[in-house]
């Protein structure tokens, strides 16, 4: 079955909505479990989003935990949203993270990483499809993102749910995921 985005926004925004927090924990952690048996940890600098609490987001406190301890380069963002970009930058001991008025917590500022020199993205979603690609809120700020990295970037999703079997309005400027996992299963496009 084909779903629009609009209608699974609304679908995902929803089960999303009546997760606990224990549920969120429990299964951030499996994703987080899901990653470490992945063969992607002989890169050097990873993307990772900080999530927006009050939209349920995968928590990605245990991946940092686990980049911590490969003694990896940890990437996060700030949204721009006059320009609908995002400028990233290096996750120090020193960064001082303070939360937009969208509820986005970001780097106030640091040291400035080129997109071009990220080799894993861990992208926030709020569905997936089978062939790889994802719905986030409609903004487009990761399909830009995404679109400025290295073709060898690899692009990985987090979902705390399954596949839908396909998304129907798909745009050309939509950038596909190389994996996307969720608690279960690691899905490889």
């Amino acid at each position: 079955m084909s779903w629009t985005k609009k209608e699974l926004r609304i679908k995902y925004k929803a089960l999303r909505s009546l997760m606990s927090e224990n549920d969120l924990e429990e299964k951030s952690m499996a994703i987080s479990n899901q990653l470490i048996q992945m063969d992607i940890w002989s890169r050097t600098y990873y993307h990772i989003f900080l999530p927006i609490v009050k939209h349920h987001e995968v928590d990605t406190e245990f991946i940092l935990h686990v980049l911590a301890g490969k003694d990896k380069e940890v990437v996060i963002s700030k949204s721009e949203f006059d320009s609908r970009t995002m400028k990233h930058f290096l996750l120090t001991d020193n960064t001082t993270i303070k939360t937009n008025q969208y509820g986005i917590p970001e780097p106030v500022d640091g040291i400035e990483v080129p997109s071009s020199k990220i080799d894993v993205v861990f992208v926030p979603l709020l569905a997936f499809d089978q062939t790889g690609h994802r719905i986030g809120y409609g903004k487009g700020f990761y399909d830009k993102f995404l679109s400025e990295c290295k073709p060898e970037t690899i692009k990985i999703g987090l979902s705390f749910f399954e596949a839908e079997e396909q998304i129907e309005d798909v745009f050309e400027t939509d950038v596909r995921l190389d994996y996307c996992v969720t608690p279960e299963k690691v899905y490889p496009f």
